[in-house]
């Protein structure tokens, strides 16, 4: 049994215990996203005395604090407690093209060291990749009305149109980068 908990759950697993969830989110009367869980925060920290966007009854929707306090902590155990190892399991023609791109331990860990190590938020170039990135995020998740995961697992569940318009630009757009910007960045 404890040999199944430290492998990757299969998708027969997962899916349908996202499918419970959402049933449940569903049932409820509620639906979920990850970036609203920014602007509750926001809201519950004092934002909307400065922005109205933020003036909001966000006692109502504490529950998707939760929410995001349980990715955390959830990633938090699967990562140190479920794991046998931090390498993710990649093709090795992937590892040799990140390799070419100067990313020299892809396929040794979920974030390479290269990326994700404090070293590599200090140079001005990453600092601004990522000012930039996080504009950009931001901004699309608003101008979309809702984050990836909103849009890709409510809003598609929903049969809401808009949604899939939105996940086929999410998907347009992550090809686009990684194919034409991501070897350019790096």
């Amino acid at each position: 049994m404890i040999e199944f908990l430290l492998q990757p759950w299969p998708w027969y697993f997962s899916g349908p215990m996202i499918a419970f969830v959402l049933f449940l989110l569903l049932w409820t009367g509620k639906t979920f996203g990850m970036s609203s869980n920014l602007r509750t925060l926001c809201a519950a920290l004092g934002a909307g005395k400065k922005v109205s966007f933020f003036q909001f009854d966000w006692k109502a929707q504490r529950w998707n604090l939760v929410v995001a306090l349980g990715a955390v902590v959830g990633g938090y155990i699967a990562a140190n407690f479920l794991s046998v190892s931090t390498a993710v399991a990649i093709s090795e023609s992937i590892i040799a093209q990140l390799n070419s791109m100067g990313i020299q331990d892809a396929g040794q860990a979920y974030m390479p060291a290269s990326l994700f190590s404090l070293e590599a938020f200090s140079t001005p170039k990453s600092l601004l990749i990522l000012s930039l990135g996080g504009f950009f995020v931001g901004f699309g998740a608003r101008y979309a009305g809702g984050c990836t995961s909103g849009h890709a697992i409510s809003g598609l569940s929903n049969f809401q149109l808009p949604s899939l318009i939105a996940v086929i630009g999410f998907f347009i757009g992550g090809l686009f980068v990684n194919h034409f910007l991501l070897p350019y960045l790096l």
